[in-house]
């Protein structure tokens, strides 16, 4: 059953053919700025990946050390690092508040490039959180007031008597965002980029810093 569920290893026919799609374009070995590089792929991804080039893992670990992982999306970046929301209450979010660090992980199949991140993790500005929560749909604006996100609930009824209260509630006019709906930006410490190469002999290019006001360190690494 195994052997028909995970794919065989890639034979030379299949390394020659990724190869043509590969091109060895070293100039980007010298780079400088992860987050200019960072926009870069993340553009190649938007025409090219079919859904969300914006969706991430986010790894996470509690107060024990225990790890947690998740897809999220990202919603903001810049040189101050990597934003994106959910709700404070939910395990991500306790989590967070219990160690504040935490990495990324971006894959683009299409591209066959992988973008990693980690770092320290804080709280975005109430001011940056609402101007976001502005631009969502009703809908969503309205489930997250609705949805106890991680907590146990009795049936898929529950969830929906709780949108239609708020519904009413918020169906006119504008809907406030929920104090509890908040976000997190994850300023990184060190950024790697992947790229696909045959035989598995891939590039990586590593930044790092010790602290986020440092200048960064570039490394080629070892496939």
């Amino acid at each position: 059953m195994v052997d028909k569920v995970i794919p065989a290893s890639p034979s030379a026919d299949d390394y020659a053919k990724s190869a043509a799609n590969s091109p060895d374009d070293g100039a980007w070995f010298a780079r400088t700025d992860p987050f200019a590089l960072f926009g870069e792929w993340l553009e190649d991804a938007k025409k090219k990946e079919p859904n969300d080039a914006n969706a991430m893992a986010l790894a996470t670990a509690d107060e024990h050390g225990a790890p947690d992982v998740r897809m999220v999306l990202l919603k903001d970046v810049s040189g101050d690092g990597f934003v994106f929301y959910s709700n404070a209450e939910s395990r991500k979010g306790q989590q967070l508040t219990a160690n504040a660090q935490a990495a990324l992980c971006f894959h683009w199949k299409s591209l066959r490039r992988q973008v990693r991140v980690s770092g320290k993790v804080q709280t975005v500005t109430p001011e940056e959180a609402d101007a976001y929560f502005a631009t969502r749909a009703k809908d969503s604006q309205i489930g997250a007031w609705a949805s106890e996100q991680s907590r146990p609930m009795q049936g898929r009824f529950e969830l929906e008597k709780r949108i239609a209260g708020y519904a009413a509630k918020y169906g006119l006019g504008k809907t406030p965002r929920p104090p509890l709906w908040i976000g997190w930006r994850v300023v990184p410490t060190r950024i790697e980029f992947w790229r696909d190469r045959p035989f598995r002999l891939h590039d990586r290019l590593e930044f790092t810093r010790g602290e986020a006001s440092q200048p960064w360190t570039t490394n080629r690494l070892y496939p």
